[in-house]
Parts: structure tokens; C-alpha cells; sequence
């Protein structure tokens, strides 16, 4: 048995409509999915991105095919790191630029590979790397 990669990842943020357009608008990912006050679902590459009110989601539970999802929620900034190519990172550094986006950090990795740390509406921590920074090839993102 093996794991095969991550399939999605959350981040919980407490305006979900500010969230969804950020996401679309500044980072360009496409909404599939979502229930108002509750949550708003990317697709994210071969991944999804689910952004959770986290007071709703901590104390009312979803069903799906009569079985209960567990509760969950977490308080404070989160982080998620997005892969992209090298070519493209100043490119994405212009455009949060031009959104008024402050990139906090701009990092070359000892190892190899770059990244760049900004913030989402709702103060979680946001990466835009290459996947050098794990030693991983850069197809992993498409040429």
C-alpha cells in the first residue's frame, strides 16, 4: 500500500465570499463547488483547494450518503504552498502586485528552487514554489 499524494487540502477563512474571489480572481483557480456560509471548493491542478467557514464547520456536521462527516475547524492562519514553474514566479510576484498583494518573502532555497510567501484575505500564510525546493522535478508542474 502506498500513498499516492495529497488530494486536498484546507484552509479555513471566516468571509467565504472575500475568500472565493481572491482565489479566483488574484490566483486564477476555478470554484466547482459550494454552500454559501459553509464552504467554496477549487480545483487546484490534479488537487482541490477547500476553503471552510471554520465556526460552521466546527459545530454543524455534513452527511453524505447517510454517513456523518466529522466536525472540524481550526482558528488562526494556515499555510498551503502552490507548485508553479520557475519561469513564472516573477510573473506571479507582478500580479499580486497589481492586486495589491504583498509578497512577504522571496526565498532561493539552499537546495535548490524558489519560493514566495503572501497572504490571503483571511491571513493564511500562501507559497508559491518551484518544486526544486523538495528536489522534485519541475514536470511535476507542467513545461
Amino acid at each position: 500500500m502506498t500513498i499516492k499524494g495529497v488530494l486536498e487540502t484546507s484552509l479555513y477563512v471566516d468571509d467565504l465570499e472575500t475568500a472565493e474571489s481572491f482565489y479566483r480572481e488574484v490566483l486564477g483557480l476555478e470554484a466547482f463547488a459550494k454552500v454559501p456560509g459553509r464552504h467554496v471548493f477549487f480545483r487546484c491542478g490534479p488537487a482541490v483547494l477547500l476553503l471552510f467557514h471554520p465556526q460552521t464547520t466546527a459545530r454543524e456536521g455534513s452527511e453524505v450518503g447517510g454517513v456523518s462527516i466529522p466536525l472540524h475547524g481550526a482558528i488562526g492562519p494556515g499555510h498551503a504552498a502552490f507548485a508553479v514553474a520557475q519561469r513564472e514566479l516573477d510573473g506571479w510576484i507582478e500580479r499580486l502586485t497589481r492586486h495589491e498583494v504583498e509578497v512577504e518573502a522571496d526565498v532561493t532555497w539552499p537546495g535548490g528552487g524558489r519560493s514566495i510567501y503572501f497572504r490571503d484575505p483571511a491571513g493564511n500564510s500562501l507559497e508559491l514554489a518551484t518544486p526544486r525546493i523538495w528536489g522534485m522535478e519541475e514536470k511535476a508542474v507542467g513545461r
